[in-house]
């Protein structure tokens, strides 16, 4: 009995937390307590449990309750576990291909360049880390989008486009693009971006929701050469990270 009520309070504590990742501006007892169906002294109780261990904060005078700084300290530990997992996976890619290795993390509208593993071919693409890319025209974007609702990749990708001179892919053609890499397929830029730059990727989100892309840029001279060991090489550590 005893265990079945720890789990039923666990539950619940969960669900408050949900409701406050939800609504950065803060809530009332009473408003968490409308939104998970549980009496306000219940949701007292446990906000208190929270709040003695830093998951909750309670701003004062307004009495707005938020998520504590330890929920921020839990997201950064599975933010650089992430991005560990990554640079090891980054490396065994470039070991086995020769080939440079990219990743980019999602920042508002662009793909912001985080870390790189160099590779051995003496003609490489190297970018600089802090540089951003686009979402349409890029492997890491569209990988990228494929990891968001649909509703939101497109908004994204629409403002993008509005904003672009010259020529631009097709929204429509871009949807169903990543449509197919939500199936599966690795992201693809072959000569889209930059002339004589081609790249395959994927895309992960990490618990907090960020979404990080790996890429794997190439002299567009190699790509198709190569495209097929590079294929099976991302394929093969795709499935090792979603594991």
């Amino acid at each position: 009995m005893q265990t079945n009520q720890g789990i039923q309070v666990i539950s619940r504590a969960a669900g408050i937390l949900r409701i406050l990742g939800q609504d950065t501006d803060g809530l009332s007892l009473g408003q968490i307590a409308r939104r998970v169906a549980l009496p306000r002294s219940t949701v007292q109780r446990i906000v208190g449990a929270l709040s003695d261990e830093g998951l909750v904060s309670t701003e004062k005078g307004s009495g707005g309750i938020r998520l504590g700084p330890e929920i921020q300290n839990l997201a950064q530990a599975s933010f650089t576990d992430l991005r560990e997992r990554m640079r090891s996976i980054m490396k065994s890619i470039s070991d086995e291909t020769g080939e440079t290795v990219d990743l980019a993390v999602l920042d508002g509208k662009r793909m912001l360049f985080v870390d790189q593993v160099v590779g051995t071919q003496r003609l490489r693409t190297v970018s600089k880390i802090g540089e951003a890319f686009p979402l349409a025209t890029t492997a890491n974007g569209k990988a990228a989008m494929a990891r968001l609702d649909e509703h939101d990749a497109a908004k994204l990708l629409i403002a993008e486009l509005e904003d672009t001179d010259g020529p631009a892919p097709r929204l429509s053609d871009l949807l169903e693009e990543i449509a197919a890499i939500r199936q599966g397929a690795l992201a693809r830029d072959e000569d889209d971006h930059t002339e004589g730059v081609s790249a395959l990727g994927f895309a992960m989100a990490d618990q907090r929701g960020d979404v990080f892309a790996l890429s794997v840029p190439i002299p567009s001279s190699r790509y198709h050469r190569v495209k097929e060991l590079l294929e099976t090489v991302l394929l093969k550590y795709r499935a090792e990270l979603n594991a």
